[in-house]
């Protein structure tokens, strides 16, 4: 078996790593649950999460990068998926989030993708980071506006998605900026 990159950050109340085997279970349990996943593609029975779970650690494995797993420090729990991601046909260079219900308004998703965003601008180089939001998820709108990021354009998902969501996002210089003035 092959390894991972061994890319761990660190938040105060969370760990982010590439994702392990042991984290399937529970995001083939997240991805069972109607809520979370209204926005994130729908329901998935467990052998199409396994794939989507497969191709976060094939996206590490190929490209050097993918979504974290989310871990609680305090108690070692699978949170989410938050970070990295640009499959082909991707409207770009996104950070994104998805987290378990148990984990949502406790500001672990801003958490996380902060430490992402911070991540793809000083490891990977990127210069611009999106995020596509569902029209009606209001939540992950409110939080890429928390980010600094705001609506840029429309654009369609690649199949199997293929449907139409906003972009929002900002340049690596609009996030150091705004990071800088989170720190003073």
């Amino acid at each position: 078996m092959s390894s991972l990159p061994d890319v761990r950050l660190e938040t105060p109340r969370l760990w982010l790593r590439p994702p392990r085997p042991e984290d399937f279970e529970p995001f083939a349990a997240m991805s069972t649950d109607i809520e979370v996943m209204k926005h994130l593609g729908g329901v998935q029975p467990r052998a199409v999460a396994w794939r989507n779970f497969a191709g976060m650690a094939g996206s590490w494995s190929l490209l050097g990068f993918g979504m974290f797993s989310l871990i609680e420090k305090a108690t070692g729990r699978w949170l989410g998926r938050v970070g990295p991601i640009r499959p082909d046909g991707w409207p770009g260079t996104e950070v994104g989030w998805g987290v378990t219900r148990e984990a949502q308004g406790k500001g672990f998703a801003y958490e996380a993708a902060v430490a992402s965003m911070d991540f793809v601008v000083d490891v990977l180089g990127w210069t611009e980071i999106i995020h596509c939001i569902d029209d009606v998820n209001e939540r992950s709108a409110a939080l890429a506006r928390r980010l600094g990021s705001t609506r840029l354009r429309r654009a369609m998902m690649p199949p199997p998605i293929e449907v139409e969501l906003q972009v929002w996002g900002q340049t690596a210089d609009e996030w150091r900026a705004r990071r800088a003035a989170l720190r003073s």
